[in-house]
């Protein structure tokens, strides 16, 4: 998973056509550590599916602020740089809570497409 530093370079990860998972966290987030368990393997279970890149929202706080995000750890899925759908919530996520965001991400994209 790529982890993006400047404004421009999280704008080029969206704009693709594959689907785009920004996870947004920062280092001192206790529930976004959790997530380092179990993440890696979902990364690879998605991966032909979506790019996966990380957002430090105290890196970029501007951006996080203009995407509305409050709670971390937060995750959106772009396509062409649109946002498809979020999971956006300063609560601790499960693995299968992030699963079923990523599947209906999928479906949302599929629905759009048709």
């Amino acid at each position: 998973m790529e982890r993006v530093k400047t404004e421009q370079a999280f704008r080029e990860a969206i704009e693709q056509e594959k689907l785009c998972v920004a996870l947004f966290k920062t280092d001192w987030c206790k529930d976004c550590h959790y997530l380092d368990v179990f993440f890696p393997e979902v990364v690879e279970k998605y991966a032909e599916k979506f790019q996966f890149i990380e957002v430090d929202r105290d890196e970029l706080p501007d951006l996080c602020a203009d995407l509305h995000i409050l709670g971390i750890p937060s995750f959106i899925v772009f396509r062409q740089g649109k946002e498809l759908v979020r999971f956006v919530s300063k609560l601790r996520k499960t693995r299968e809570e992030v699963e079923q965001f990523l599947d209906r991400a999928l479906e949302v994209s599929k629905a759009l497409a048709e």
